[in-house]
């Protein structure tokens, strides 16, 4: 009878264990899976900021260019 009742005591263990295992892992998972979410969301918002200042700076050089063109035909 108490090879019965440590052997049940020791599947119990083994089964708690196991499972809180998983639970650790699981939990590690999720918390990998969201920091990667927001490192995604991060890096998107710094890509569309620089191509907004891209595109700001060449609109700027365009003004300029045809102001420099402007000034070179009124010149002449």
């Amino acid at each position: 009878m108490k090879k019965i009742a440590l052997s049940l005591a020791l599947v119990a263990t083994m089964a708690f264990v196991s499972c809180k295992e998983t639970a650790t892992e699981e939990a590690a998972e999720a918390n990998t899976e969201a920091v990667e979410a927001n490192t995604e969301a991060q890096v998107e918002a710094v890509e569309a900021q620089a191509d907004a200042t891209v595109d700001s700076a060449k609109a700027n050089a365009e003004v300029k260019v045809e102001e420099a063109k402007a000034t070179e035909e009124a010149a002449k």
